[in-house]
């Protein structure tokens, strides 16, 4: 019965210790340093970096946009899908969950 136990123990050791060496990885990606609202809306994607200009000149700041409401965004005239992905991608990026990647903005 003992020898079980420590059985156990040691495969539940192991598998933490296999877990958190998958976590950090010398292959993990680079994120944008100094994001703007260029390089927030090339991130975000699926067509949302047409409206940088307009937003850019109406706006004008990163961090106004991360507190932008969907009314203003509408009165911007940007349609609902994109007003959708805009405040979705500044919530998690307030709350640290996401960020916009450099190799995303290459390409």
């Amino acid at each position: 019965m003992a020898m079980m136990m420590a059985l156990k123990k040691h495969l539940i050791s192991n598998q933490t210790l296999i877990s958190s060496t998958r976590f950090f990885s010398k292959y993990a990606p680079q994120y944008v340093e100094k994001v703007g609202i260029l390089e927030f809306l090339n991130g975000v994607g699926k067509g949302v970096e047409t409206h940088a200009g307009k937003l850019e000149t109406e706006i004008g700041d990163f961090h106004k946009l991360l507190v932008t409401r969907t009314l203003n965004l509408k009165k911007l005239g940007i349609p609902v899908k994109h007003r959708k992905l805009i405040l979705k991608y500044t919530h998690k990026y307030r709350l640290g969950l996401w960020r916009p990647r450099a190799d995303m903005l290459k390409a």
